[in-house]
């Protein structure tokens, strides 16, 4: 399905580039993910975000919340709590399940809020 986002305002940029370097996550001095299956996504008005390989996740950091959201050009959004060192860190991580066509290359990878987390590191 064609993204409502895009059609409604074809001005508005999501920039996907799949990166050619490690990009490791992590918190509270954990890591939680490491991985060169990265796509780089530049959206206007927001930060760099970087969505990971689920296979190079540890998904045992990972508990799935009730929390979705509706993105209009790239779908629906589920969420993630990281789990580390005895603490929860709320709705930290996210994935798309099923994304417009547009964006079908970000489908069920997963992204961190870098607020959230206490590095994300890309290196050559």
């Amino acid at each position: 399905m064609k993204s409502p986002g895009h059609e409604k305002w074809p001005d508005h940029e999501v920039r996907e580039e799949p990166l050619n370097k490690d990009v490791r996550v992590e918190a509270r001095g954990e890591v939680i993910a490491d991985s060169r299956d990265v796509i780089r996504v530049d959206e206007d008005e927001h930060p760099p975000r970087f969505y990971v390989s689920r296979s190079d996740v540890d998904m045992n950091k990972l508990e799935p919340t009730d929390r979705t959201t509706e993105c209009p050009f790239k779908g629906k959004g589920r969420y993630f709590n990281v789990r580390v060192d005895g603490e929860t860190i709320e709705n930290a991580a996210w994935t798309y399940e099923d994304t417009y066509d547009e964006h079908r290359a970000l489908q069920n990878r997963i992204a961190f809020h870098d607020r959230e987390m206490e590095a994300i590191t890309v290196s050559a």
